[in-house]
This record gives structure tokens, C-alpha cells and sequence, in this order.
């Protein structure tokens, strides 16, 4: 049985002020991505709240023995939109069965009440969501509660804030020199990509349309990014992302027509296991589960679209699909290298993309590598 963390106050109260001054020795300082200041002590966080549950992509980093061990709840995004994944980390650690699923933060079926009774300590937020955690009021609501809040970004900006997001994480959770171990690799791999891009003129450049989430919902089409998240690292991987020159901000939606109309060298769709949360999903289902048939199978359906066939980039077979989930995880890294390969495939032939992601499992993760995350039309 938990108390509630104001009867706990109440009743550590005399102890909590005789120890207050040695205990200030221990508070630490960080800035997170929103730009906010938080004091804490590490030592003191013991029960972590996730506003995403694919945040676990990046705990896992930090502590490979057991990454969810202090994760009391989460919103259930990655039950939901990468079951494979999170049936991978089920298999190693049960207990995570038990999280609490307290839905969206920024909607009407998240409970504060549940949050406090929980005796939260730390309240990890996307900087994506900053926005919404003001205007509902949910950032003051935790801190008139006491809990702690800080904000990564894996998504936004993940070439500038993917290192600053883990630095933060490995202070604030304890666990600095896991961080510093995975961001030295980390460095290392991209160097991989941009030493050679780096050389590429302007007119080499391919220009890359990302078809995100492409098929997920089989009459809709198409959503693309501009110069952030996978439209960055298109640019950075040598490719002239389309969506950077049409609308700034994150994302767009965008007509198909203009697609036919203009010239595209290379269509990238984004893809994962969402078949259990859209029975009707057309997407390509990559993810740990995935298998080379059904991802090719898939990819030739949607490049079959109406019109599709005629598109200069299908009749190549510049015509892929990437794992979505690379777009808000620090192991984009993957992708980026996956799309150098793609856009300079004789630059890159010494480049070993999938060996790089086992390696990623090996050294740093507490799941094995399996399925399917890229594939090629064929």
C-alpha cells in the first residue's frame, strides 16, 4: 500500500529540516531542453513517470540491467505503435506488465490524482509536448505537487539535442558514465556519414520525399516532414529534403498531386507494427517481428498506389521504407546511415548498416537484435 506523498511530508517533516542543510550537498542543477532549470537529487528519484512510453528507447541506454526498474507509469504509445518492441522488453523484464497506463498528459484522461498517489519523484516529458503541458496547466499542477519535471528531445531537433537530452538523463537518473559511453559510439557513428557528405555538392544532392507513416491509414495520403526529425536527417545523410523547401516546422500534410507534379529521386515511407492498434493498416510492418516477405509485399502495395507507378523515383527503384520509431529515439543514427547508403551507394559500400544496429544491441541494450527495420523495392 502507498501513501500519499503529503501525508509522507507531513510526517518526515522534523526529519526533513534537521537533515536539510547535508542534504542540499546532494541537490544537483540541470538545464533540460525547454531551456528550464530544475534542482534535484538523483539519489532521491526512485519512482519516474514517462509522457511517452517509447521513452524507453533511450532509458534503456542508461541502465541495461533493468531500464523500467523505477518507471511507475506511462502513457501506452509504445503498447500500442510498437508492440514488437515492447513485447521484447516484457520478455526480459515482466514487471513492466505492471506500469500504470494514465493515457495522454495533455488530455482529459490523465489523472494527476493517480500521478501523485503513485509518489512520482520525476516527470519526463517530450520538449514536442512543452506547448501542451502550459496551456493545460500540467506543468504548474506537478510543481505545486512537488515532482520533479525535465524535457528531452529525441524528435524535434535529434541531431542538436539527442547528446544534451542523455547528458541530462544520465545526471538527473544517476547514470553518467552509461551516458557518456553510449554518446561516445553515438558521435562516433554519425562522423561515419558526415566526413563523406560533407564533400557533396549541392547539384549531387538527391531530392527525398518522406511519405510519413505511409499506408497507416490506407485512403489517406501523405504526410511529410520539413527540416526537422527525419527531414533532418535526410539532409544530413546528403539528400535535399522535399519538405524543407515547401513549409517550415515539423511536419505538413500534403496533396498527392504535388507529388506527381514535381521531381522526385528517392520516396522514403516510414513504417512499423501498427496492425494491433489499425486492423486496417497498409503500412509496411517493420519492427522486431517483422520478416523480409510480408515488408517487401507491403512496400510493392503501396508503390502500386493509383499514379504511384509512373513516379520517376518507383520506375528506379529509389522506393524504400525506413522503421518510424527511428524518428524519436536516439539510435537515429541507423537511419541516417541507411539513407547515405541509399543516396551514395558506392560511397558508403563499406558501410554495414545492420551490423552497426546488432552492435547497437550487443553493447548497449538489454534486448537482441531481430526482424526487419529498412527495406528496398525490389
Amino acid at each position: 500500500m502507498r501513501l500519499n506523498r503529503s501525508i509522507i511530508k507531513k510526517l518526515l517533516a522534523p526529519a526533513l529540516f534537521a537533515t536539510a542543510f547535508s542534504a542540499s550537498a546532494d541537490i544537483i542543477q540541470v538545464t533540460d531542453m525547454a531551456g528550464r532549470k530544475v534542482s534535484l537529487d538523483p539519489d532521491k528519484i526512485e519512482n519516474i513517470v514517462l509522457g511517452e512510453g517509447r521513452l524507453t528507447y533511450s532509458l534503456a541506454l542508461l541502465d541495461k540491467q533493468d531500464p523500467l526498474g523505477r518507471v511507475v507509469g506511462w502513457k501506452d504509445d509504445l503498447i500500442q505503435y510498437d508492440p514488437d518492441a515492447y513485447r521484447k522488453y516484457l520478455k526480459v523484464f515482466p514487471k513492466i506488465a505492471d506500469i500504470e497506463n494514465l493515457g495522454s498528459p495533455y488530455t482529459g484522461d490523465f489523472s494527476l490524482e493517480k500521478i501523485i498517489t503513485l509518489d512520482t519523484d520525476l516527470f519526463i516529458l517530450n520538449l514536442g509536448n512543452l506547448l501542451k503541458a502550459q496551456e493545460s496547466g500540467l506543468l504548474t499542477k506537478l510543481e505545486k505537487a512537488g515532482i520533479k519535471v525535465v524535457f528531452v528531445d529525441f524528435r524535434q531537433r535529434p541531431t542538436q539535442n539527442t547528446v544534451p537530452s542523455l547528458l541530462m538523463l544520465g545526471k538527473v537518473l544517476n547514470r553518467e558514465k552509461a551516458a557518456n559511453e553510449f554518446i561516445d559510439y553515438y558521435v562516433e557513428q554519425m562522423r561515419l556519414v558526415n566526413a563523406v557528405v560533407l564533400t557533396k555538392k549541392p547539384e549531387e544532392r538527391p531530392v527525398v520525399f518522406i511519405d510519413r507513416a505511409a499506408g497507416y491509414n490506407p485512403d489517406k495520403c501523405c504526410s511529410t516532414f520539413g527540416a526537422a526529425n527525419l527531414g533532418r536527417l535526410v539532409d544530413e545523410a546528403g539528400g535535399i529534403n522535399w519538405g524543407s523547401r515547401k513549409f517550415p516546422g515539423y511536419s505538413g500534410n500534403v496533396n498527392p498531386e504535388v507529388i506527381f507534379s514535381d521531381k522526385l529521386d528517392y520516396i522514403i515511407g516510414t513504417g512499423a507494427n501498427w496492425s494491433e492498434a489499425n486492423p486496417n493498416t497498409q503500412a509496411v510492418l517493420l519492427g522486431y517481428e517483422a520478416t523480409q516477405e510480408l515488408a517487401q509485399t507491403r512496400l510493392k502495395a503501396l508503390a502500386d498506389r493509383k499514379g504511384w507507378p509512373e513516379l520517376e523515383a518507383v520506375k528506379s527503384k529509389h522506393f524504400y521504407s525506413i522503421y518510424h520509431q527511428f524518428y524519436n529515439s536516439p539510435y537515429h543514427f541507423i537511419a541516417l546511415q541507411t539513407f547515405a547508403k541509399w543516396f551514395y551507394p558506392e560511397d558508403f559500400k563499406a558501410l554495414d548498416t545492420e551490423a552497426n544496429f546488432i552492435e547497437l544491441h550487443d553493447r548497449f541494450l538489454p534486448i537482441d537484435y531481430s526482424g526487419v527495420f529498412w527495406q528496398k523495392l525490389k
